[in-house]
């Protein structure tokens, strides 16, 4: 039985938001049975593994995920051999080496990564980030043709795959390219190009981010250093870097990044790097971070640098020892994520309104407008596509030119297509991976790239899609609502892209109190069998949700959500992150 065909899940086939509700089908309730009784883990962790596909010969594995275990051999990917040991060669000669990176937060944690990693032997390398409104994405002929003229060795670092000419013009200096953006059907004129999603590789490791090829670059060579008889720099204090960039370049968190992304959160917790303490710092963050934090608390205000403000202020922060340093660097990103929020605002009202204006049930909802700007248009981008589930591309103009970003919804790729448009000379460039593309293009261009984009997305089957439905690992009550079972599903963690947290549905609550808080969002208590839970509703105004359930007090509804623990006034307790309710 497929999810379409499939009774809805407590008979909500419309809820409150217009989603349906799809429950675990019987294979699936089968194998958590089976685990829970073959494992005494509880009823509800098991649920989350059985949906993950966890077998029960490897559930203690996946429960206790060890990197050793999971971390390929670096040298399955190719040109790995030959970029570790040119990194070790200029170490060992003391070279002058610089690290070209992307504006954003993968880039700039794999800078931070060789740069930290390069000084723990001595060495001080030049970090050159590119302005994203004069020079644009990825290495420019300018840049490296000044950087190989006073380098020998320009590592580019999440970008370079795609950027035949300039790297042909830095003479008189090696390059390595490590990258995991897609490439072409030839590669420019790099030394080296470590990429897993090369045309000639494999696509095995294609979910790493640009940190996660940089860490395996740095094991490799390490090991290059030991057979040296030389002892390289500490590379597991270094994975709450890979962890950041994993997490805010939303790769899935499966296989060796789940265990990258797991580590990291550790090393993070400890507090080691001034720049990362600094951010949670100014962020006011003071619970143990998780995977949530890294995605929506301390990666935006890494990117807002590279978005509004200087582009080497992520990069710069992540690289520091200086305590004194970070804590400014910090307050520059705290201010210039304020003013990105005000002018992201702006700029999603527009495009929002053009896409309403165009049909949100094309294969591709899309706006652009002059003035726009290009450091806001992928989050705008995002927010499109989070909210029509359709890919979704939005792009500002400042005369004839045109810069855009994309974002797409799982089973449409949408990099590849954009990628193709550039091959058919549609568009001035562009490419991407899967989730998330950008592009350049002239005015006349416009019109003609999005009906031919809308067409590859269609091909894709990206018309066909309708609301999202809202998948439910199972039912709860606010008795079985503990923080022991916040703790144990947090073994099956973390979660993020490809591994949704769990979400469980609470069925014919009473609503005994409910009230707006801020501007959007919804603050209420809900019981069953005299045991009641807080909940939490974000948005909820933003949608019919709010107003439905805030005129339900004193009725039931059925909610659905994410259980989460609120630190307050020296207090823990369960609440329910309310995402979708439905009337009985």
């Amino acid at each position: 039985m497929t999810t379409a065909t499939a009774a809805a899940f407590l008979g909500v086939a419309h809820s409150l938001s217009g989603r349906r509700w799809v429950g675990p089908d019987d294979a699936a309730s089968r194998a958590a049975l089976a685990l829970t009784q073959r494992t005494g883990q509880p009823p509800a962790l098991c649920s989350v593994l059985a949906r993950r596909g966890v077998a029960l010969e490897d559930a203690s594995a996946f429960l206790d995920p060890r990197l050793k275990d999971l971390l390929p051999d670096p040298l399955t990917l190719k040109d790995m051999g030959i970029a570790a040991a040119r990194v070790v060669a200029a170490a060992q000669e003391r070279q002058r080496i610089a690290v070209f990176a992307d504006y954003d937060v993968d880039g700039g944690a794999s800078a931070a990564l060789l740069i930290r990693w390069l000084r723990g032997l001595g060495i001080h390398a030049t970090l050159y980030i590119p302005d994203r409104i004069d020079e644009g994405y990825g290495p420019n002929v300018p840049a490296m043709a000044t950087l190989a003229a006073a380098h020998d060795l320009i590592i580019c670092v999440d970008c370079g795959t795609l950027s035949h000419d300039p790297i042909a013009a830095a003479k008189g200096a090696d390059v390595v390219v490590l990258d995991h953006h897609l490439g072409g059907e030839t590669l420019p004129p790099a030394l080296a190009v470590v990429n897993p999603n090369r045309a000639d590789e494999d696509g095995d490791l294609g979910h790493l981010c640009a940190a996660g090829v940089v860490f395996l670059l740095l094991v490799e060579a390490n090991r290059q250093l030991r057979a040296s008889g030389v002892s390289g720099p500490d590379l597991m204090s270094l994975l709450d870097l890979v962890a950041l960039a994993t997490v805010a370049d939303v790769a899935p968190l499966i296989g060796v990044n789940r265990a990258l992304v797991r580590q990291g959160l550790k090393v993070m917790g400890q507090r080691r790097n001034a720049g990362l303490v600094a951010l949670a710092d100014s962020a006011r963050l003071d619970t143990a971070p998780a995977a949530y934090h890294l995605g929506y608390v301390l990666g935006p205000r890494i990117n807002a640098g590279g978005r509004i403000g200087a582009p080497d202020l992520g990069a710069r922060l992540l690289s520091t020892d200086d305590a004194t340093e970070a804590a400014g660097l910090a307050a520059q990103l705290e201010q210039l994520n304020t003013d990105r929020r005000d002018v992201e605002a702006n700029v999603r009202a527009a495009a929002t309104a053009q896409a309403e204006a165009r049909g949100l049930d094309a294969p591709l909802v899309w706006a652009a407008g002059d003035g726009w700007h290009p450091g806001v248009v992928g989050i705008v981008a995002a927010r499109l596509k989070e909210a029509t589930n359709r890919p979704a591309v939005v792009i500002g103009f400042d005369g004839n030119d045109g810069k855009g970003s994309g974002r797409s919804v799982t089973g449409i790729d949408l990099g590849a297509s954009i990628h193709r448009l550039s091959a058919e000379g549609m568009i001035e460039k562009g490419g991407g991976h899967k989730m998330a593309a950008g592009l350049s293009l002239s005015r006349d261009q416009l019109e003609p790239a999005m009906a031919r984009l809308s067409d590859l997305m269609a091909r894709q089957g990206a018309g066909d899609l309708g609301p999202r439905d809202l998948r439910l690992d199972g039912v709860l009550m606010p008795a079985g609502a503990t923080p022991d079972l916040v703790a144990s599903l947090d073994q099956a963690g973390p979660y993020g892209a490809s591994a949704p947290a769990p979400r469980f549905a609470l069925p014919d609550m009473l609503v005994r109190a409910a009230r707006r808080v801020g501007e959007s969002h919804l603050k209420l208590t809900l019981a069953s069998g005299g045991v009641s839970l807080d909940a939490i509703a974000f948005g909820a105004f933003d949608g019919p949700m709010g107003a439905a359930i805030e005129a339900r007090i004193g009725a039931p509804i059925h909610a659905a959500g994410r259980l989460e623990l609120n630190h307050w006034g020296g207090r823990t307790k369960v609440q329910l992150r309310l995402e979708d309710a439905a009337l009985p």
